[in-house]
Parts: structure tokens; sequence; C-alpha cells
């Protein structure tokens, strides 16, 4: 059975309604992180466009690279410079990740809404933990579309929810798999605050993008961690 769930025209077409933005100043899973990351090497896979690497080089002081299998370097020069980051301080490594493969190892090993792409968990997985050198850390975190934020992606939009296998979502399979890795501090857990969204497509109407807006701000008065609401969960060990 074939592991991938999308491939390069998914992204090619993705990618075409992209909005730059400065990357925020906080995220949710920092409380997972220690504070000094100063020169630390990162790597972000399936990150394109660089988004988060230049979150983990700006808050933090890494040393980036991302791994994708579809890049447009201009997009990530574009990313630097919306950012004041210096160019090229993102190194780019445009290869298949089940392709991949490196003598060195890296401190963070770092993915956001991509394991989720592949039917095989825990190989994916495991790629991961495989690229971390002695102490390194792990951090991976997926969307949970099996509650609220699920439905609103069936609902409104089938091709992206079609994409992602909800198996790995679930969280006691999730907790089981990581258990087979021996890793330390390991933690695997739904995120608190609660929030909608659809993927930023010219073809979903301004008014069904209003009503999840109207939704997203609803919910936000239930900060509970749980199934229906959470809309990521996270995964954090170390090596």
């Amino acid at each position: 059975m074939n592991n991938n769930l999308t491939d390069r025209s998914f992204w090619k077409t993705y990618w075409k309604n992209y909005q730059y933005g400065k990357v925020p100043q906080k995220m949710f899973f920092d409380r997972f992180l220690p504070k000094d990351l100063n020169h630390k090497s990162f790597i972000e896979i399936g990150g394109f466009p660089g988004t988060m690497s230049a979150y983990f080089h700006q808050k933090y002081g890494c040393s980036v690279s991302l791994l994708d299998f579809y890049i447009d370097e201009e997009m990530v020069r574009e990313t630097e410079r919306v950012n004041d980051i210096k160019p090229d301080t993102i190194a780019c490594i445009e290869q298949d990740f089940f392709n991949f493969s490196t003598d060195g190892k890296y401190d963070i090993v770092f993915s956001l809404g991509f394991i989720e792409h592949f039917n095989n968990t825990r190989d994916v997985i495991l790629r991961h933990v495989d690229l971390l050198a002695s102490g390194g850390l792990l951090l991976i975190v997926l969307p949970n579309l099996l509650g609220l934020n699920g439905w609103i992606q069936r609902r409104f939009d089938k091709e992206n929810y079609d994409a992602h296998n909800l198996k790995s979502m679930e969280i006691d399979r999730l907790k089981k798999i990581m258990a087979t890795f021996s890793l330390k501090d390991l933690r695997v857990e739904y995120t608190r605050k609660p929030i909608v969204w659809l993927e930023p497509k010219a073809k979903t109407s301004l008014m069904i993008r209003w009503m999840v807006k109207m939704i997203s701000y609803a919910i936000k008065l239930f900060s509970v961690k749980g199934k229906f609401l959470s809309p990521y969960i996270v995964i954090a060990a170390r090596k």
C-alpha cells in the first residue's frame, strides 16, 4: 500500500494561495521546549516554506534546516525577508523524507502537520527519531481532526480532510507507538486553546470563512483539553 496520502502536485496547488506574514512571537508548543537552544542544530520536516524554521531561528537562535520534497526556494527566501532574517539562513533540503539519509544528527527534530499525511505512523515517527543526536529533542505536532475541527474540514474542505490519516490522531495509539522507542521525558497530549480553521483556498466562500471564524471565537470560551475541542496533539521526548 502506498504510504503517502499526498503528492507533489497536491502541495504545489496548496501553496499557490500562501500569504506571507511575520512569524508569531510565541507558539503553543513553547512550553515543551527548554529556554537555551542557542546554536542548537534544528531540522524541520515537511515544513515548506520554512515558517517554523524562521521561528526557531528568530526566537531560539537555532541553526536551522528545512527538509521537504517540494521546495520553492524563492518562497523560503521571501519568508526570511518578511521576517528580517539574513538570506540563506534557512538551509533547504529538497528531498523525499523517506529517501533522506545523513551522517549528521540534529539537536532538535521538529515537524508540524506532517506525520498525519502518511499511512504508516510508526515508520514516519521512527524516521524522526533516527535523526536525533544523543540527548536531542523530538517535537512532533499534528492536528486533531477527530473532533469539531475535523467536522469543519469534512464539511467544507473534503479534499484536505481526505489527505489526512485519522488513525494517526488517536492519542492512545500514539502513546503505544511512542512507548516502543525507549525515549526519555515522553509526553503525548492534547493542546488546550481550542480553534478551528480552513486552509487558504480561493474557492472557499467568504460566508463560510466568516462562519468558521465566528465558531473559532466562540469556542475560545471553553479552554479545555480533549478530543472534541483541542486543535492539536503534541509529542515531545528526548533521545
